[in-house]
């Protein structure tokens, strides 16, 4: 019981740091003074896009553990690193823009560009045999509220919390890369 609370809480972490990338973009977003009904609609297809994407990298993932073992291992926690230090360094740089907006094909490329490193921590979490249902429950809820916060902070104040969202997803995801590495 207690491996199931903190692998719940190790997946919520996980969730908080990738959906940094939603919320982040949200606040940019929300400066379209979206109504509330297109905020719903897009943390909810937000949210979609964060159980689709891991649901497909930990089905790539447990394919490559089983082929490669502990050298798939030691992927996924490199791959964790390099994208935790992307993501950091994006929010250094502060190049986080809304340039679409967000309905229709907007919408679209907005979650999937938001939910493409959830691909790459599925993937990672596949190789380990995470709990699939967990996981992709933890990933879209987590990203679906943090889209809607986003986009409601966003009508209100300006984008300066976009890059500190980013710079703490970014060292969340390194954290836990290097603790993957770090258990071998």
């Amino acid at each position: 019981m207690e491996s199931v609370i903190g692998a719940l809480i190790t997946l919520i972490l996980m969730a908080f740091a990738l959906g940094m990338d939603a919320f982040s973009i949200g606040l940019g977003m929300g400066m379209f003074k979206l109504r509330i009904k297109q905020i719903f609609i897009i943390g909810l297809t937000v949210g979609a896009f964060h159980m689709f994407m891991p649901l497909l990298g930990m089905a790539t993932g447990r394919f490559l553990s089983d082929q490669f073992g502990t050298v798939a291992g030691y992927a996924g926690g490199i791959l964790l690193i390099i994208l935790g230090v992307q993501m950091f360094i994006s929010g250094l740089k502060g190049s986080e823009e809304a340039i679409l907006a967000p309905i229709g094909k907007g919408l679209v490329i907005f979650a999937l560009s938001v939910s493409l490193d959830s691909f790459s921590v599925g993937l990672t979490l596949g190789i380990f045999g995470a709990k699939t249902v967990m996981t992709i429950v933890c990933f879209g809820v987590t990203a679906a509220v943090l889209t809607w916060g986003g986009l409601v902070l966003g009508r209100k104040m300006q984008g300066v919390l976009g890059i500190y969202s980013e710079m703490l997803g970014g060292g969340i995801l390194l954290a836990f890369g290097l603790k993957l590495l770090l258990s071998f």
